[in-house]
């Protein structure tokens, strides 16, 4: 068994400071995949033992950036997308092993008044060519917090957040797409109908107390995988950050 672990931790420097080597060890996962760490080289000495670590830092101080724990070897590690325009914020990074890839990734957000809406339509443009690149050579495993609530299944008030960033027709479309070129949502494979189970709620009106959230933290993977999807999970009782972590495990 392969188990797989991505979490938005929304600064991992703070993140640590509430229990997440607690909520490392707990999980055991083979790969533990992070997003938004908000950090730079040297900022935090976090090792775990028998794990390598590879870290997407952005150019900006605080922002972004990705992670990954592994204790499976990788044959080759990649950083960003190959395209100047995307990778200055540390948003990907691609573990090749010997029968899938494994990529995490943090989508950019389109943010108040849907101000970054172009640009993140050429962003998800880009991800989909980049990972059917990858899949015309072996499966991919896609995780991360991926900024969109699919259908309106995925969060609590869909009416109310129509045109809000993450829920706009463009975005959910895109993902349509993402799907539609060969990928399946693994939570969904697993629990086509099950409501209010989301992995991000604002800090803002107790929304996780009401459980008012969004499902934007997935794992997608090449469909032809689909015969060795084993489970998928959402740790929901995990705190630390405004997301929870996501699971898949993979029969090895």
């Amino acid at each position: 068994m392969i188990r797989l672990i991505s979490w938005n931790v929304n600064g991992l420097r703070a993140c640590a400071g509430k229990g997440f080597a607690d909520t490392f060890n707990t999980l055991d996962a083979d790969c533990f995949c992070l997003q938004e760490t908000k950090m730079q080289a040297g900022q935090l000495d976090l090792a775990f033992p028998g794990y390598q670590s590879f870290w997407n830092y952005a150019d900006k101080k605080g922002y972004s950036g990705t992670a990954i724990y592994t204790r499976l070897n990788p044959l080759s590690v990649s950083y960003g997308l190959g395209i100047d325009l995307h990778d200055h914020e540390g948003r990907v990074i691609t573990l090749e092993f010997d029968t899938f890839y494994l990529v995490t990734v943090y989508t950019p957000n389109s943010q108040d008044g849907l101000r970054r809406l172009d640009y993140r339509m050429q962003w998800d443009d880009d991800f989909r060519a980049y990972v059917q690149r990858l899949d015309q050579q072996k499966p991919v495993v896609i995780c991360g917090d991926m900024n969109v609530a699919h259908k309106e299944i995925d969060l609590k008030n869909p009416q109310s957040n129509r045109r809000n960033a993450g829920f706009t027709d463009e975005e959910r479309q895109q993902f349509t797409q993402l799907l539609d070129s060969g990928f399946i949502d693994t939570f969904r494979h697993f629990h086509p109908d099950e409501t209010d189970i989301y992995s991000w709620w604002s800090y803002r009106f107790h929304a996780r107390e009401n459980n008012a959230g969004w499902r934007i933290d997935y794992f997608v993977c090449s469909q032809r995988m689909a015969p060795q999807l084993d489970g998928a999970k959402i740790h929901t009782e995990v705190m630390g950050s405004d997301h929870c972590p996501v699971e898949l495990t993979l029969q090895a």
